[in-house]
C-alpha cells in the first residue's frame, strides 16, 4: 500500500520549507516571544485525536474507507473518508488507486498527512514505488513542533533529493503575511544536508526587502559556510556602521567567522572569531583590526583568546588573554559605560587542581593600561608565576585542620620586583547543631620576601618577613517563630551572630606592597580576618563584631520575602597596620552597616543599603533600589547611591552621587516605550539616556531606539540609533539592542 512512501515526502516537504529558518537562527524559540498569536491557529483539517507517540516500527498500518474495490488483485482502490493509520501518523483522502503490477498510487480530494511533528495538506499526491519518487501537487504544510507553516505548488521526492516550485515559509499565523520567505525553487539533497533556493526573496507584508538570486542553506544540524544576517547602526563617532558576519564551516568541531564592518567615520574594520571544541578543549580566539583609522591615522584593533581544557579528571588549563592596540580603543569601539571605564585590561594563564581535600594552582597574569589618564608604568605588578595550595581536612567530628598557601614572582617593566612567599597553616574545632554554631580557629601566618638588588637603598634587608598569630571565634544562633505578613503565613528567623578577631599587631612598614589593597567596606567584611586584600599587609586587630539578621519566609512556598541585617565591629585598641601614608586609626567602632531586602508582593521589590559613620555623624554609603513589575513585559526600576571616600587624601570627600530610573512600558497589547537615565549628581551630567520604543505581532517586531552617553574620561557625548526589526523565528535585521536594553534595565525581556 502506499502509505510508507506519503510519510517520507511529507517529511522531507517540511524540512525544506521550514529549511531556511533552520538555516538562519540556531537558537531556541522562547515560548514567550509567540505571546500574541493566536493560541489555536492550526489548519482545518488538524486532528486532535491521534496519540502523542507510538512505535512506528513496530506498528501496523490500520486501513479504512467507506468502500473498497479489489480488480484481480491488481489494482485497489478506496473510496470515501480512506483513512491510514500507524502508530501517531494518519494519512487521509477521499480517494486512493493502488496498481500492484506497475507498483504507482494516486490520492486524490482532500490528502493530508500528520504526525506528532508535521501537518501537511495536498490536493493529488502519486507516486512510483519501484523508482522512489513522489509527488505533491498545492501543498500546505506547518509544523507542529515548533512554529512554522506554508506552501508549495508542487513537491517531488526521488530517493534523498526533492524538487520544489514556487515555495513559500513563514512563522507567521496561517493565513496572516507579517513576514514571508519565498523562493521560486528549492533543491534539497538529505544525504548531504544542503538545500538551494533560486530566485528567493524577504517579504514584509507584501514589501520585498531581501532578493537572493541563489543561495544555498543547511537543512539538518550540520553547519554551512554562508553569510548570516548583517547588523546595520549609526552613531555620533563612527558614523553609519554596518556588519556582515561570514561563517565558515571548517570541521565540526570547529568553524570559523569573518565580520567585515563597515563605519563611515573610521573606514573598513575586520573581525574574526575562532571557535574550537574536543572532548577535553574548548575555547574561543577572536580578534578585530583596523588599519589606518580615519580619526587617528593609527592601526588599531584587538585579540583575545578564551580556553579550558581538562588534564584528567583533577586538573584543568585556563586561559583568558586580552590585548588592545591602544588605550583608548575601548572608548571609541566599546558598546557602553563599563566598556569606556575599563581603566585596567587583564591577561591570566594558569593550571588549576582540585580534589577531595586539596587545592593547587600554578599560574600567570599581567596587565595592560587601557585608561589614556593612567601614566605609563601604573598597572599592577605582574605576577609571573603565582602558585597555590590549599589543603584541609576534618581529622576528627569536632576538629578540622588545614593549611592555605602562595608563592609568587612579582615583576614590572619600570619598578623593581620581588618574590612573597605566604603561608598560613590553621586548626579549627566547629561544633555546630541546627539551633546555632560556635566556630574557633586558631593559626599563624608566615609571609617572607626576597628582594630585588634595587630595594636595597630603601629596606634594611633583602629578605624581610613577617609572623603573625591570628585566632578567631566565630558564633552564631538561630531562632524560629510563626508570623504573618500580608494575610500570609510566615516564618520569622531570629539569628545574632557575634565574631571575635585577635591578631596582635606585627610592625610591617619594612614590607613593600605590591598587590595589596584596603577592601571596601560591606557587610560581608564584618566577618573576614584582613581588612586587606593580598599578603602585603595583614590587619592587626582585637575586636568584635556584633550582628543581627532576621528572615521572613512563606511557609508555603520557602519563598524569602524580608531579610535584614545590622552590625558593627566594635574596636578594643588603634589599628596600627595601615598602607603607606595613611594614619593610625583609633576609633571605638566601624560604621554600622545595614542591609534590607524587601519582596512587598510579586509586584513590588525594595532594597537599602546603608553605612553611618557614628563618629563623623556621616553617610559613608547609601543605595536605595526599588523595582516594579506588572504583566510580564512590564518594568520600572528606581535607584539612588551615595558613597563616600575613606582612605587617603580625598578621605571623606563624596566619591559618587547618581540617580538612575530604567523601565520597560506596554502601553497596549502591541506598543511598549523603553527608556533609562542614569545621571550624576556629583558632576550635574548625565552618563546615560536611553529612548525608544517597540512594537510586535505574533511574529514581528520593531525597536527603534536613541542612545546618548558618555563615551571617554575627558566626558565626552556619543549619540547612537538602534533599529532592529526582528522576523521571529527566523533572525534581526539591523543593529540588536537586546544587549543593551538587558544591561540598561534591569528585568528587562522580550
Amino acid at each position: 500500500m502506499p502509505q510508507p512512501r506519503i510519510a517520507p515526502l511529507a517529511a522531507a516537504l517540511c524540512w525544506a520549507l521550514s529549511a531556511t529558518a533552520v538555516a538562519a537562527d540556531r537558537e531556541r524559540d522562547d515560548p514567550s516571544q509567540w505571546a500574541l498569536c493566536k493560541p489555536n491557529a492550526l489548519f482545518d483539517f488538524h486532528r486532535s485525536d491521534l496519540p502523542g507517540e507510538g512505535d512506528r516500527e513496530n506498528s501496523a498500518a490500520e486501513l479504512s474507507a467507506m468502500r473498497f474495490d479489489v480488480l484481480d488483485q491488481a489494482s485497489y482502490t478506496l473510496q470515501g473518508d480512506v483513512q491510514i493509520r500507524r502508530a501517531d501518523q494518519f494519512i487521509g483522502a477521499e480517494r486512493l488507486r493502488y496498481d500492484t503490477q506497475a507498483q504507482t498510487y494516486e490520492a486524490e480530494g482532500a490528502v493530508h498527512y500528520q504526525d506528532r511533528g508535521l501537518l501537511v495538506g495536498a490536493e493529488r499526491a502519486r507516486g512510483e514505488l519501484e523508482s522512489d519518487r513522489s509527488t505533491l501537487q498545492e501543498v500546505r504544510y506547518q509544523l507542529l513542533d515548533a512554529r512554522g507553516n506554508g506552501h508549495a505548488e508542487q513537491a517531488v521526492v526521488e530517493g534523498e533529493t526533492s524538487k520544489l516550485s514556487q515555495v513559500s515559509y513563514t512563522t507567521c499565523d496561517p493565513g496572516a503575511t507579517g513576514w514571508q520567505l519565498r523562493a521560486a525553487r528549492v533543491d534539497l539533497d538529505q544525504a548531504e544536508g544542503i538545500g538551494t533556493a533560486r530566485h528567493a526573496t524577504l517579504r514584509l507584508g507584501s514589501v520585498p526587502i531581501l532578493y537572493l538570486p541563489y543561495a544555498s542553506f543547511p537543512i539538518d544540524e550540520r553547519r554551512r559556510t554562508g553569510f548570516l544576517f548583517p547588523s546595520i547602526g549609526s552613531s555620533q563617532d563612527s558614523g553609519i556602521d554596518i556588519a556582515a558576519p561570514y561563517y565558515i564551516n571548517l570541521a565540526p568541531n570547529y568553524d570559523l567567522t569573518l565580520t567585515p564592518r563597515l563605519m563611515g567615520r573610521r573606514g573598513a574594520m575586520l573581525g574574526a572569531e575562532f571557535r574550537y571544541l574536543s572532548p577535553t578543549q574548548r575555547g574561543e580566539l577572536s580578534g578585530t583590526w583596523l588599519p589606518d583609522d580615519d580619526q587617528t591615522g593609527d592601526d588599531r584593533g584587538s585579540i583575545g583568546l578564551q580556553h579550558f581544557g581538562a588534564l584528567g579528571s583533577h586538573w584543568n588549563v585556563q586561559a583568558n588573554l586580552n590585548h588592545v592596540s591602544d588605550d583608548r580603543y575601548f572608548e571609541d569601539f566599546g558598546d557602553s559605560l563599563t566598556a569606556a571605564s575599563t581603566s585596567l585590561l587583564e591577561s591570566t594563564v594558569g593550571v588549576h587542581g582540585r580534589g577531595q581535600y586539596w587545592n593547587a594552582s600554578v599560574s600567570a597574569q599581567s596587565w595592560e593600561i587601557t585608561d589614556p589618564f593612567l601614566p605609563d608604568g601604573f598597572e599592577p605588578f605582574r605576577r609571573l608565576p603565582r602558585l597555590t595550595f590549599g589543603y584541609e581536612r576534618p581529622l576528627h567530628d569536632s576538629v578540622v585542620a588545614g593549611v592555605r598557601s602562595e608563592a609568587v614572582a612579582f615583576d614590572h617593566e619600570e619598578r623593581a620586583g620581588a618574590q612573597r612567599y605566604d603561608f598560613y597553616p590553621y586548626v579549627a574545632f566547629p561544633f555546630e547543631r541546627a539551633a546555632g554554631y560556635v566556630r574557633p580557629e586558631f593559626g599563624f601566618r608566615h609571609t617572607a620576601y626576597q628582594l630585588d638588588r634595587d630595594y636595597d637603598a630603601n629596606f634594611a634587608t633583602r629578605s624581610p618577613s613577617r609572623d603573625t598569630p591570628i585566632a578567631s571565634l566565630d558564633a552564631g544562633l538561630f531562632f524560629e517563630r510563626n508570623a504573618s505578613l500580608f494575610g500570609k503565613r510566615m516564618l520569622q528567623t531570629l539569628e545574632p551572630r557575634l565574631y571575635y578577631l585577635r591578631v596582635p599587631y606585627e610592625a610591617q612598614d619594612d614590607l613593600p606592597i605590591f598587590d595589596t589593597q584596603e577592601l571596601t567596606f560591606s557587610f560581608e567584611q564584618l566577618f573576614r580576618p584582613n581588612r586587606f586584600t593580598g599578603a602585603d599587609r595583614q590587619t592587626d586587630a582585637n575586636q568584635a563584631t556584633v550582628a543581627l539578621t532576621t528572615r521572613l519566609l512563606e511557609e508555603a512556598s520557602g519563598r524569602e520575602r524580608l531579610s535584614a541585617s545590622l552590625g558593627q565591629i566594635r574596636y578594643f585598641s588603634p589599628q596600627r597596620v595601615q598602607l603607606p601614608g595613611q594614619a593610625i586609626t583609633d576609633l571605638d567602632g566601624s560604621a554600622l552597616v545595614a542591609d534590607l531586602d524587601l519582596t512587598l508582593s510579586d509586584q513590588w521589590r525594595v532594597g537599602i543599603s546603608q553605612q553611618w559613620d557614628p563618629d563623623q555623624e556621616l553617610s559613608d554609603l547609601s543605595a536605595l533600589r526599588a523595582q516594579y513589575r506588572w504583566n510580564p513585559r512590564g518594568v520600572l526600576n528606581l535607584a539612588y547611591r551615595f558613597r563616600r571616600e575613606q582612605n587617603g587624601a580625598l578621605a571623606d570627600q563624596v566619591a559618587l552621587e547618581q540617580v538612575d530610573a530604567s523601565f520597560a512600558a506596554p502601553i497596549s497589547e502591541r506598543w511598549r516605550l523603553i527608556g533609562r537615565w542614569n545621571y550624576s549628581l556629583l558632576d550635574s551630567s548625565t552618563l546615560e539616556s536611553v529612548a525608544g520604543f517597540e512594537w510586535e505581532s505574533c511574529c514581528v517586531a520593531w525597536r527603534v531606539l536613541g542612545r546618548r552617553y558618555v563615551r571617554n574620561r575627558e566626558g565626552e557625548m556619543n549619540n547612537g540609533i538602534y533599529i532592529e526589526l526582528e522576523l521571529k523565528g527566523l533572525a534581526s535585521l539591523g543593529r540588536k539592542s537586546g544587549e543593551l536594553l538587558e544591561r540598561a534595565i534591569l528585568g528587562y525581556t522580550r
